[in-house]
């Protein structure tokens, strides 16, 4: 999408949905990009199945790393392309604790 369009269509995203929500549950940013990772390709009321196990246990970046891959896998294996998503989860953690103290971002800088 060109540079000059992106603003009016997101204006118009915004005009037509002011509050937009999500079947997700979440509590803090960080299980929201995590559950959102975990969605791709499944549904909301699986990815929640899962994450109201996992996020109790592993609620940060760091909780999920010290998981490690076969300990997140346990808790997701109920949702499709698990083990890829595990991986991706876990380089996400490792990326947010390395470079931004454990928390997400506010900016894509």
């Amino acid at each position: 999408m060109k540079t000059a369009l992106i603003e009016p269509f997101f204006a118009t995203l915004k005009a037509a949905n002011p509050q937009p929500n999500t079947e997700l549950e979440y509590t803090t940013v960080f299980e929201l990009l995590a559950a959102v990772l975990l969605s791709a390709q499944a549904t909301d009321v699986g990815v929640n199945k899962a994450t109201r196990k996992l996020f109790p246990v592993a609620g940060t970046p760091q909780a999920i790393l010290d998981l490690g891959l076969d300990g997140l896998e346990g808790y997701i294996k109920t949702i499709g392309l698990y083990k890829s998503k595990a991986r991706h989860l876990l380089q996400t953690c490792r990326i947010l604790v390395e470079r931004h103290g454990g928390v997400v971002p506010r900016t894509r800088e």
